[in-house]
């Protein structure tokens, strides 16, 4: 009996690990299983819906991946439809993921996830990298980076989106920089964290190479490129995805379509499926990301959603019959030894002057400490003004405060600038912190003044004097430490470290043997 319940106890294991999605790891410019050693190609699908039972609230789209019962009934259609991967641009960190994750991976699906949202990202015309979105970036990661089908991160979605506003790039690329050495240090196993670009004609060549060139650990870990250029009845050379392609061809990172589905012509053939699983673009790209899961105003939908239930369209079989055909011939990770370089950073031109000096770290004791030293600062009056939103951008009092102070003492120590790539100390503080700052630096110019501004200052006692030694103070690697950093993975090869209870799966080669895997 013992030996009995001992086999069923085997075979209930074993059927754990057999349904276990294999972390994806990096390795040169390619994607691979971690088990099978096969080539992983991205047939992925963006999954944000905002109609009917989704709607926005609080700066908040709903979080797709908290409403369990539409995961399920989703995650089985993309199944049937041939997905792999999901794309999803916004989530609650605070909400409970544990049911659509395993949805998705029962059918076999990673999430491909943005950290970025419209209430916590980078401003492309006023750009600014500071604790308040280092601390929301840190919560999406560590909610989500427990699952084992987590493939990866997004940093951005088309921050930039042309010449005019280059510089928001040095602030995104800080992101990355302050994200892969978070999880580093603190994950079980390394996610990687990317970019995801437009397919803008004057910056699309320099953008590619910004983001991965220079130091190994400020380098994206890949690059998406959402691209619209398949319109209807084209072909490989007509669409520009040839030459696209030839741009890619020498890349040293892993690089996919985070996007596309061009819908001028509907409904859509998907007929960009065949060419881009294909001889003629498969050793450069990745697969791709078509857009979208659920119909919404734009027309990009694959499924229409009405109470509760999903009905198939026409979008939907044409782009499954497509992906049936597709069967991407990849390599194998270990004959793979291809070695390519990092590009040259790309110098300042009329439409590119993104400095390759990037902002610092955030760190909200650097900025506790330095509100410690001040002696006026700014009062509960100007606190109560500032939205959720958070920053003075949100805030009338706060901005026209900080825009008057900046005409009468210098800003230096409280700015940014990422084209020059020079920031100062205290750049990365919120808003209240850096009016503080003005405050307290206009008060010590003019002796004689008083510390009230219409009621927006009060007076303080400071708690220290060494001001100059506050920004030195680095930001904590998380909440529990004091922002030592762990074992460090190498990035060269971004290895996803199989969870524990596969890597004992794999020293059973008896078993997996019987299980055919």
């Amino acid at each position: 009996m013992q030996i009995a319940a001992l086999g069923v106890l085997l075979l209930l294991y074993v059927a754990t690990v057999v349904h276990a999605l294999h972390p994806i790891v990096i390795k040169g410019n390619k994607l691979f299983d971690s088990v099978t050693k096969n080539q992983f190609f991205i047939k992925g699908v963006a999954y944000q819906p905002r109609d009917g039972h989704v709607v926005r609230k609080d700066n908040f789209i709903a979080d797709p991946l908290a409403d369990a019962s539409a995961c399920a009934r989703d995650a089985s259609l993309m199944q049937k439809l041939g997905m792999n991967v999901v794309r999803v641009y916004e989530v609650d960190p605070s909400k409970d993921h544990d049911q659509c994750m395993k949805s998705f991976a029962d059918a076999g699906i990673y999430l491909l996830l943005d950290i970025a949202t419209p209430k916590f990202s980078i401003n492309r015309k006023s750009p600014e990298y500071d604790t308040r979105l280092y601390e929301a970036y840190r919560k999406t990661v560590d909610a989500f980076s427990k699952y084992d089908n987590m493939l990866a991160f997004i940093a951005g979605n088309e921050v930039t989106n042309d010449k005019t506003n280059t510089q928001a790039s040095a602030y995104v690329k800080a992101a990355i920089r302050d994200m892969k050495k978070y999880i580093k240090s603190t994950k079980k196993r390394y996610i990687p964290i990317g970019y995801a670009s437009n397919d803008d004609e004057f910056i699309r060549d320099a953008i590619k190479d910004y983001f991965v060139c220079g130091e190994e650990d400020e380098q994206a870990d890949f690059f998406g490129v959402n691209m619209y250029e398949w319109c209807g009845d084209s072909s490989y050379e007509k669409s520009g995805y040839k030459d696209r392609t030839k741009e890619f061809e020498s890349y040293h990172r892993p690089v996919f379509l985070s996007e596309y589905g061009c819908n001028l012509v509907t409904p859509r053939e998907f007929s960009d499926v065949e060419v881009l699983y294909g001889s003629q673009m498969t050793d450069v790209w990745s697969g791709g990301v078509v857009y979208e899961w659920t119909q919404e105003n734009n027309n990009y939908g694959l499924v229409k959603i009405a109470n509760g239930k999903a009905e198939l369209m026409q979008d939907y079989t044409n782009l499954q019959k497509a992906l049936a055909k597709a069967s991407p011939k990849g390599v194998n990770m270990d004959a793979y030894n291809d070695q390519r370089q990092a590009p040259q950073c790309p110098e300042h031109t009329q439409n590119w002057k993104a400095a390759t000096t990037l902002p610092p770290t955030p760190s909200s004791g650097a900025c506790s400490c330095m509100r410690d030293t001040l002696s006026c600062t700014a009062s509960d009056q100007v606190s109560n003004t500032v939205t959720s939103g958070g920053g003075h951008s949100n805030s009338s009092v706060l901005g026209d405060q900080i825009d008057v102070l900046c005409g009468m003492v210098t800003c230096d120590d409280i700015s940014g600038d990422g084209e020059k790539g020079h920031y100062g100390a205290f750049s990365f503080c919120s808003g209240t912190e850096k009016l503080s700052w003005l405050y307290n630096l206009y008060m010590e110019k003019n002796k004689g003044g008083r510390c009230e501004f219409n009621g927006n200052a009060e007076v303080t006692t400071p708690k220290r004097k060494d001001v100059k030694t506050c920004a030195d103070i680095q930001a904590n690697v998380d909440s529990t430490n004091d922002g030592s950093s762990g074992d460090s993975k190498s990035a060269a090869v971004s290895w996803l470290q199989p969870s524990s209870f596969i890597s004992w799966g794999l020293l059973m080669t008896g078993v997996m043997v019987l299980t055919g895997r």
